[in-house]
């Protein structure tokens, strides 16, 4: 019997799974990196290299800024951001391409009907409806908070937001994400955590904030969460 029959008389391990974005679901950080580097140019400052970039993917675009530019003025950011954001919505007029196996993977979970699913990401609002408009991706889940209209990560606020929305307590639900924002985020109000290796932060970097599981691709996230066996 394959794992996607198994999958359907499965019991999630949760009654909420929320995802992050960029480097869980979405391979999005070539594209993140190029139009940071864009904006670095339009500005005339210095362009970051990649690696300073992915760091800090996950963010709220203003605290990845002034990761990036400390010390710079506050109508400096404004600038960087408008050149990014101008950038980046040149560039997302196609989608970036979902990971191996997570389209499948969500699909199980829904299909399931054994948990609610939601995201929580360092994009705007603006930028990950139209992600979902591009995708159909929104059909998947309940919820969602963007970085823009609460407090980015790692402050827990959007996982907050989402538990009182759900009616959910933070012990029935579980973040999944690729960087330690996502998962210092939930470890600050007791939630469980899964990190995955494929995204920007390595695998010693996200065992230190102690993840219920570390999975190196997203199939083996969806098997657990259905507790499908091998």
């Amino acid at each position: 019997m394959g794992s996607a029959m198994l999958a359907s008389a499965a019991r999630c391990r949760y009654r909420l799974v929320v995802f992050d974005w960029d480097g869980t679901l979405m391979d999005s950080a070539p594209r993140i990196v190029a139009c940071m580097q864009q904006a670095a140019e339009a500005f005339g400052g210095r362009v970051p290299s990649a690696a300073a970039i992915r760091d800090i993917i996950g963010l709220g675009l203003p605290e990845a800024i002034e990761r990036l530019y400390p010390g710079t003025t506050e109508a400096g950011r404004e600038r960087l951001q408008r050149a990014y954001g101008e950038s980046f919505r040149a560039a997302d007029q196609s989608p970036a391409p979902f990971f191996p196996d997570v389209v499948e993977g969500l699909e199980r979970l829904h299909r399931s009907g054994e948990c609610q699913m939601a995201v929580a990401t360092g994009k705007s609002r603006r930028g990950l409806d139209r992600t979902f408009a591009h995708t159909d991706a929104a059909r998947w889940f309940a919820d969602s908070r963007t970085a823009d209209l609460t407090r980015s990560k790692p402050h827990p606020l959007m996982l907050e937001e989402l538990l009182a929305a759900r009616g959910i307590g933070v012990a029935d639900a579980v973040m999944v994400g690729d960087t330690e924002y996502d998962l210092e985020m939930a470890r600050a109000i007791g939630m469980d955590r899964i990190a995955v290796t494929y995204g920007v932060h390595d695998r010693r970097r996200l065992e230190r904030s102690d993840p219920i599981l570390v999975a190196d691709d997203f199939s083996k996230v969806v098997d657990w969460l259905l507790d499908v066996q091998p």
